[in-house]
């Protein structure tokens, strides 16, 4: 497990904890409409519990004819202030990158934290 305490798997991330009282690291995939949950004593158990979760949250849309929520697509749509967004520009354009990549960059360190 990273340090960030999150997952990966086929595009799909979750969020894991460890429940002191039942000693158990317990896991919850993001960004589904549906709650899906896993859990596991050791670090393979839980990895093994996530990965068949996804599986069979996919396998579950397939016989129920709907489509699974896909993980993120990476387009965004953001609105700044424009005094950010020159700033912003500006920072982009110093260490030689365009604004896309330089936002990038920054919002998966500040992701990664």
């Amino acid at each position: 497990m990273s340090r960030s305490d999150t997952m990966q798997y086929l595009g799909y991330s979750a969020r894991v904890e460890f429940d002191a009282e039942d000693r158990l690291f317990v896991g919850h995939v993001a960004g589904l409409r549906d709650i899906v949950g896993f859990h596991g004593a050791s670090v393979v158990e839980l990895e093994a519990a996530f990965h068949e979760a996804v599986d069979n949250y996919l396998a579950a849309c397939r016989q129920l004819g709907q489509a699974p929520d896909k993980p993120y697509s990476g387009r965004v749509m953001l609105r700044l202030p424009p005094e950010i967004h020159a700033r912003a520009s500006a920072r982009a354009q110093v260490e030689g990158v365009s604004f896309n990549q330089w936002a990038a960059q920054v919002l998966d360190q500040a992701a990664s934290r």
